[in-house]
């Protein structure tokens, strides 16, 4: 053998680890590519796909997370769960405004954020984060309401931020909206600042008149090009109603009337239903209404013969209770309108399980007019309260549960 060979032998000899070591690094690279290419890759379970991939990971909901057609979830009782609940904390949620940061704002006690709503005859499925964004993945959730509905998008917003990663996440004010983001999921939880649905001189989102009350009970489309498209729709109206047993509005022409709040609110609700009936593709949009917030403004409702309001009430109200604050021919009112309706809306009456928590409101430890408030107003509480508005972590955490168990039980499992 000549030495010209050898030296080619050698060469060859000392190449063939380098060579084996390349295979093996393609063999493991390709593995891994073809395990994140499955629907099972835990990291597009945990962080979604990148955009623009169509094949996402398969929700599948058990039998045990799907509420059973025969239990009424909206009657039971509060109970003591300082395990579960709360969901967050006002630390954990950069995404909360000043007006339900209770604690934050001086609050002494923290009991009502431990409190859990028990259905009688069955349970609510625990609240998953990522499973409900996972449903949610390239779909838009929006909330059509007042201040009280952008409470109940403040509580979603928190119970699933704390799944996404920094830098997927965003929270932007296009008035009269707020959109949260995520980009992972290619998803937005929304709120639409719109206080009696349709259209008012109080549609401003920061600049609203609140004492001068007028609306358009005919007008509509002006909010509704926002709406078109949506995938979840949830509607609520009722507080800006109530500020005095009449209204001026407009109907069927522009000359201003004097209304009964019930009339005007029919009429609202048929105009409503026109434009749900026109615009919306049930086989792909869900529509949702929540039945009215309770408010807890005179204390003698609940504890006979005081004469204050919600402020220092640490407990849920015990046994059956029914305040004046919620207006039962509206309830009714609500109901038949969504019986008649041709498309499918869900009714959630979270009306009476609220009813009970008077414990729970921002009370003194809340804003008025954008500020927090003075020593001054706080020592007043009979007149500076706040029993409308409800602190978070809260009550709308249990009304964005009972939604997502609603969400569970409509989602159809593609296997």
């Amino acid at each position: 053998m000549t030495r010209h060979q050898l030296s080619l032998d050698r060469r060859i000899q000392s190449l063939f680890p380098v060579a084996l070591a390349s295979l093996l690094v393609l063999g493991t690279a390709r593995l891994v590519l073809d395990a994140l290419k499955t629907n099972d890759s835990f990291v597009f379970q945990l962080y979604g796909r990148p955009r623009g991939q169509q094949q996402s990971p398969a929700v599948v909901v058990s039998p045990e997370d799907r509420i059973d057609e025969s239990c009424n979830v909206f009657e039971g009782k509060w109970v003591w769960d300082n395990v579960s609940h709360p969901h967050y904390t006002e630390e954990s949620c950069p995404y909360l405004v000043k007006q339900v940061t209770c604690q934050r704002n001086g609050r002494p006690d923290s009991y009502y954020k431990n409190w859990r709503w028990q259905p009688n005859d069955c349970n609510l499925p625990r609240f998953d984060p990522l499973k409900l964004m996972q449903i949610l993945r390239g779909k838009r959730l929006m909330f059509v309401g007042d201040s009280v509905q952008r409470g109940q998008f403040e509580s979603l917003v928190c119970m699933v931020q704390s799944i996404i990663p920094q830098g997927k996440k965003s929270l932007q004010r296009v008035p009269p909206r707020k959109i949260f983001k995520v980009e992972e999921f290619d998803a937005s939880i929304e709120y639409y600042w719109a206080p009696f649905i349709v259209e008012s001189i109080s549609d401003h989102a920061t600049k609203h008149t609140v004492l001068k009350r007028l609306v358009k009970l005919d007008s509509i489309a002006k909010h509704g090009k926002h709406w078109e498209g949506v995938d979840i729709l949830v509607f609520e109206s009722y507080v800006w109603w109530m500020h005095k047993p009449t209204i001026n509005a407009t109907y069927g022409s522009p000359d201003v009337q004097e209304y009964n709040v019930t009339t005007a609110y029919r009429l609202a609700l048929q105009t409503w239903a026109e434009w749900l009936e026109s615009s919306i593709n049930p086989e792909r949009q869900k529509v949702f209404f929540m039945s009215m917030s309770p408010t807890h403004l005179w204390s003698w409702e609940w504890k006979a013969g005081s004469d204050e309001n919600c402020f220092n009430e640490s407990y849920p109200i015990q046994g059956s209770y029914w305040g004046t604050g919620s207006n039962m021919e509206i309830m009714e009112m609500i109901h038949d309108q969504i019986q008649d309706l041709k498309v499918k809306v869900t009714f959630l009456n979270i009306t009476q399980l609220s009813e009970y928590r008077k414990d729970a409101h921002t009370s003194i430890y809340g804003e008025r007019k954008g500020k927090l408030l003075t020593k001054e107003q706080r020592s007043d509480p009979k007149n500076f309260a706040d029993c409308i508005h409800w602190c978070l972590p809260g009550v709308p955490d249990t009304w964005n549960e009972i939604l997502y168990a609603h969400l569970l039980k409509s989602h159809q499992n593609l296997l």
